[in-house]
């Protein structure tokens, strides 16, 4: 094991397997946990019980396990990179807040939804459901956005700018972009997951969703290119690159085909693979800084400055070699086991 690891800190650049690493986990959490946000930022559109019960449910075995890539994405920035999550986690502190008690109602809207019959009950919690998804999902964009733009940073790293300089129009057009997303993600998922009448419905709406996540997406690619021109500067230096912008187009652009042939778990495979190549050319961008300071670029967090030692990184590469194939083949059990169509009984939501 000594040999091993003493091999991982001569030979590997720890410092971008680890920025790669962390993309993944979050990259994980953005396919996962989007189709269940996506599936709650529709809930409302559904009118009768029984309709609302099967959004619920084709979501109910999944989503607090979903939601597990976000926490050890989390923690694996504040192990490999500590400054960064100090720097962000401070800065978007009213964010992030807002982010959690997001998720928090949301979770608490599963809950206890089916424990009471009463109309008003149910409705209340199914408008905290919705609320809570959409809001989840406009912040983590926002976030990105951020990211992206740069935010102010002092010499020390330090974030000295307010909640409301984050609520820009850039940053704004990213969260609403990935609400869009999610709401494509989520309808597919939807689609697969049920049968009958509502199935139809939400087969129809899936155009929808996806000319609005176009709409949205066409603009923040503009946007990108004219106020963000660091963000394609790997593809410009690199051609090669730009096969991922290729497979991204591709892949969005293959999901109405697999609609149109009813082909949903294809439909949400290309959903899915439009996520991974989105948020890796957003990973290409940034790299290899982890946080943008703007106006003083020089002031910006990579993978250098604001990394552990390589001591700490080699050990962590070690856990997360042992680590994440368990992770993985727990996430694929559970999908395997709640495969299929959604079935309500007595104990469902």
């Amino acid at each position: 094991m000594n040999d091993f690891f003493q091999y991982l800190l001569q030979h590997l650049d720890l410092n971008a397997i680890w920025f790669v690493l962390i993309g993944v986990l979050f990259t994980g959490y953005a396919a996962l946990d989007g189709f269940d946000l996506g599936v709650g930022a529709l809930h409302l559109f559904t009118k009768t019980d029984k309709e609302r019960r099967l959004m619920l449910n084709s979501i109910g075995p999944v989503w607090d396990g979903n939601e597990v890539w976000l926490v050890t994405g989390g923690g694996a920035l504040f192990a490999a990179f500590p400054e960064v999550y100090a720097t962000v986690f401070s800065g978007f502190y009213l964010a992030f807040m807002l982010l959690l008690c997001s998720l928090i109602f949301r979770a608490v809207a599963i809950e206890f939804r089916s424990k009471q019959p009463m109309l008003w009950w149910r409705r209340m919690w199914d408008i905290c459901f919705a609320l809570g998804s959409i809001l989840s999902a406009f912040l983590i964009g926002v976030a990105l956005g951020n990211i992206a733009w740069g935010i102010p940073l002092d010499k020390d790293f330090e974030f000295s700018g307010s909640f409301l300089g984050l609520l820009h129009p850039y940053a704004l057009l990213m969260g609403v972009t990935t609400v869009a997303l999610f709401m494509m993600h989520g309808c597919i998922y939807a689609t697969m997951k049920t049968e009958g009448p509502l199935h139809e419905k939400l087969r129809g709406w899936i155009n929808n969703t996806i000319i609005f996540f176009i709409i949205c997406y066409a603009t923040a690619t503009v946007a990108t290119l004219v106020y963000l021109p660091h963000m394609s500067e790997k593809l410009k230096q690199t051609p090669w690159f730009f096969v991922l912008a290729i497979l991204n187009m591709l892949a969005i652009a293959n999901i109405p085909r697999e609609v149109h042939h009813k082909r949903d778990l294809m439909a949400f495979a290309s959903s899915c693979a439009a996520m991974v190549t989105l948020m890796g050319l957003f990973g290409l961008g940034m790299f290899p800084n982890l946080v943008l300071s703007n106006p003083n670029p020089e002031h910006s967090m990579n993978i250098i400055n604001s990394a552990s030692s390589h001591k700490t990184l080699g050990i962590m590469l070690v856990i997360a070699i042992l680590g994440v194939p368990v992770v993985l083949a727990y996430t694929a059990s559970i999908y395997w086991i709640f495969r299929g169509k959604v079935k309500l009984d007595p104990h469902s939501y």
